[in-house]
């Protein structure tokens, strides 16, 4: 099947939603975020073996939020479907990504879906518990494997902004520790979502995720599975409730693309004939999805008619 966009027509869409990013603002409460280039712009298109590549794919930023869906998937691969969401919930939040809000009206103190820090702080902490050593390694081996790039690895320097500026994930991870959510210190859980959301990727490796869900958790070229089909099913499901924060909902009518943002500028998006997305560009909107980025996918949605809702994908 051939892609639905050529490089040079992708070019051309990026070239139109370029000034978005002029509306948008870098995130600056990471000091190691605050770096990013503005104008760098990037998006990669996968399906199979056929590729469609446009703008500064090659450069690497951290997955920042997008790790929450390979650490979703991990879990659920460890522990199963009941276990995890005995501790996490499955309903789309309406509040900021960071907010502990919701967490202080629930009782008991479980957090709303996986897709929202509090969530993936425990999530972390489901996958501290398995075998605490290897956490980090774990994933970032999952990625290389789902990716094929050897490459892909935790960003010190990010990390260690992050560790350093961590504050109300601090305060998130002790207010679930005091109401007996976390198994394992806080400093211990804190230590491994954030070397999570520093995994370094470009845009490449984002569209191979993102084929690999859309393609049942299949390699895109071997037919070899990487990820049960029922943990892609899920976790792309949870892509499309609450993958794009407080925005979720508006992005589900304007694109209806599954798609995981993060405060780096990455956005992971993914279709169910097997075509995957990534896009880096660093300039947040109010939710704090990438500005420019956003428009893309709906532009594309529309005039390619991409949403799977339209039941053409």
């Amino acid at each position: 099947m051939a892609l639905f966009v050529q490089k040079d027509t992708l070019a051309s869409y990026m070239k139109v939603v370029q000034p978005e990013a002029g509306k948008g603002s870098v995130a600056s409460y990471i000091p190691a975020l605050q770096q990013a280039d503005p104008d760098a712009f990037g998006c990669a298109v996968h399906q199979g073996k056929e590729k469609a590549e446009a703008g500064d794919t090659g450069i690497r930023f951290t997955l920042q939020s997008v790790a929450k869906v390979i650490s979703l998937a991990l879990a659920l691969m460890d522990r199963g479907r009941e276990e995890v969401f005995s501790r996490v919930g499955m309903e789309p939040s309406g509040n900021p990504f960071h907010s502990i809000q919701a967490l202080e009206k629930e009782k008991p103190a479980k957090p709303l879906n996986p897709m929202i820090n509090a969530g993936a702080l425990v999530v972390a902490d489901m996958l501290q518990e398995k075998r605490p050593d290897t956490a980090a390694d774990r994933f970032v081996g999952l990625i290389q494997q789902i990716t094929a790039n050897p490459d892909v690895d935790i960003c010190a320097e990010t990390a260690v902004s992050e560790r350093n500026h961590s504050n109300l994930n601090r305060a998130l991870c002790y207010f679930l520790k005091s109401h007996n959510v976390l198994e394992n210190e806080v400093e211990e859980v804190l230590n491994t979502y954030i070397n999570l959301c520093s995994v370094k990727v470009n845009s490449c490796d984002l569209a191979r995720i993102g084929s690999v869900l859309g393609a049942d958790g299949r390699d895109p070229e071997t037919g070899e599975y990487l990820i049960p089909s029922w943990t892609a099913e899920m976790v792309t499901t949870f892509m499309v409730t609450c993958g794009m924060y407080d925005a979720s909902g508006s992005f589900a009518i304007n694109a209806g693309i599954p798609c995981k943002s993060g405060v780096s500028g990455a956005l992971l998006g993914s279709l169910p004939d097997g075509t995957g997305i990534g896009v880096y560009s660093p300039p947040l909107d109010s939710h704090g999805n990438s500005a420019a980025g956003t428009r893309l996918l709906e532009r594309l949605s529309s005039d390619f008619q991409l949403s799977i809702f339209s039941g053409r994908v």
